[in-house]
C-alpha cells in the first residue's frame, strides 16, 4: 500500500468505492444508503463523502464507514419563487468553482483511500480519468420553463465527463419521474437499475393519521413547516411532523397537539412511514420513491419554483395516484381529494442496481 494510503481492517479485493451525494436537502443523501447497502453486501469497502447535513446524516446511518467532507455549493433558495431560477443561474460562478474544489479533493482521497470507483449523486466535481466514475441522476432533462433547452443541455455537458449514468428509475412507460428521466437525444452510455429506497413495506397498525415530511433547502422548508404548525395547530387526529433539520441529537417534542421531531434515523422513518394513513412531502423524487415502496397515500406539495417538483407532482396526480395543491392553497380538508385517487402501482420490473457494479472490476 502506497504512502498516505487509508489501511482498511478488513479485505477489499472487490475494491474501495467512493460515494457522494449532493447535500441538496437530504434526498440525494437518502437514496444513497441502498447503494452503500448492496455494495458493502457484495464485498466492495465503501468512503463516504458529502458535506453538512447529508454527511452527517450518512454517518450516523453508517458509522463504521470513513467519512469525509467536501467543498459545499452552499445553494440557496429564494422566498419568492418568480425569482428561483435568477437565483439558480446567479449561483453559477460558485457552482463552476467549487467543482474544481471537489476534483482536488477527489484526487487527494483517491490516494488516501485507494479509490478503485466512483459514484457521484450530482456532485458535479467527483470524477477521475484514471477510475471508473459513475453519475447518478433521474434528470436527464432538466425542466426550468422556458430555459428546459439550455439547463439541460448544461446538465448532459456534465454527465458526459463520467463514463457511465446510472438512472434510479424504470425505463420506458413505468417510469415514476417522466420525461425528466428520458431524453431520445442523449446518445451516452445509460442504464436504468428501478427506483430505490431505504424504506420497506411493513405490516404494523396504522396509527398516525398524518405525517408530515419536511425536506430541501432553506428558506422554502421552513415556510412549509410554519405552515404546517398552524394549519394542524389542536388537530382532532394523531399528527406527526418529521422537520428534516439532522443535528447532533435527534429531540422530539410536542407541540399544539403535534408530535414533532427534528429527524430521524431510516429504521424509524421507515416504521413511521408504515404506521401512517397518509403522508404529506414535498415530491422530490426521492421522497416519491420512498412513499411508491412503502405504498403509503400521500399527499404532495411542491416546492415553489422547482419545476422539477411541479412536473413530478402534476404528473402523479394525471395518473391518478396522488393529489397535490400549491404550498399557499394548502388547507387539511384538501386531504380528502385522497378518496378519488387509486394509489401506488405495483412496479412492473425489478431494481437491477448490483448488476452494474461490474463497471468497477473492469467488467
Amino acid at each position: 500500500m502506497k504512502q498516505g494510503q487509508y489501511s482498511f481492517k478488513t479485505n477489499h479485493k472487490k475494491g474501495v468505492i467512493l460515494v457522494a451525494p449532493l447535500n441538496w436537502g437530504l434526498g440525494h443523501a437518502t437514496r444513497c444508503i441502498p447503494i452503500i447497502q448492496k455494495l458493502l453486501k457484495r464485498g466492495f469497502q465503501v468512503v463516504i463523502a458529502s458535506d453538512k447535513a447529508a454527511l452527517t446524516l450518512l454517518k450516523k446511518e453508517f458509522p463504521q464507514l470513513p467519512a469525509e467532507e467536501l467543498p459545499p455549493y452552499n445553494i440557496t433558495y429564494t422566498k419568492n419563487p418568480r425569482w428561483f431560477k435568477w437565483r439558480l443561474m446567479a449561483q453559477i460562478p460558485n457552482i463552476v468553482k467549487v467543482m474544481r474544489s471537489e476534483a482536488k479533493a477527489t484526487q487527494s482521497l483517491i490516494k488516501k483511500y485507494g479509490i478503485t470507483g466512483i459514484i457521484s449523486d450530482n456532485r458535479f466535481g467527483v470524477r477521475h480519468i484514471g477510475v471508473p466514475s459513475v453519475f447518478i441522476t433521474h434528470q436527464i432533462q432538466v425542466l426550468s420553463g422556458w430555459s428546459t433547452f439550455i439547463t439541460s443541455w448544461l446538465h448532459q455537458r456534465i454527465i458526459r465527463r463520467f463514463d457511465q449514468c446510472w438512472v434510479p428509475d424504470y425505463e420506458g412507460k413505468d417510469a415514476l419521474s417522466g420525461d425528466l428521466s428520458h431524453d431520445p437525444d442523449f446518445k451516452f452510455p445509460t442504464y436504468y437499475f428501478g427506483p430505490i429506497s431505504r424504506m420497506k413495506k411493513q405490516k404494523l397498525d396504522s396509527v398516525i393519521d398524518v405525517l408530515i415530511l419536511l425536506s430541501g433547502p432553506e428558506p422554502q422548508r421552513g415556510i412549509l413547516e410554519e405552515i404546517m404548525r398552524n394549519k394542524f395547530k389542536n388537530h382532532p387526529k394523531k399528527v406527526v411532523m418529521v422537520c428534516g433539520v439532522v443535528q447532533d441529537t435527534q429531540t422530539r417534542e410536542v407541540v399544539d397537539g403535534i408530535e414533532i421531531h427534528n429527524f430521524l434515523t431510516s429504521s424509524v422513518l421507515e416504521a413511521l412511514i408504515n404506521q401512517s394513513k397518509l403522508v404529506i412531502a414535498r415530491s422530490g423524487y426521492t421522497t416519491v420513491m420512498d412513499l411508491a415502496k412503502t405504498k403509503t397515500p400521500a399527499f404532495f406539495i411542491p416546492t415553489p419554483g422547482q419545476y422539477e417538483q411541479e412536473y413530478l407532482a402534476q404528473r402523479l396526480s394525471q395518473n391518478l395516484i396522488a393529489p397535490y395543491c400549491g404550498q399557499t392553497e394548502f388547507d387539511p380538508i384538501l386531504l380528502k381529494q385522497l378518496d378519488s385517487y387509486e394509489g401506488w402501482p405495483v412496479g412492473a420490473q425489478k431494481e437491477k442496481l448490483s448488476t452494474l457494479f461490474g463497471v468497477f472490476q473492469g467488467k
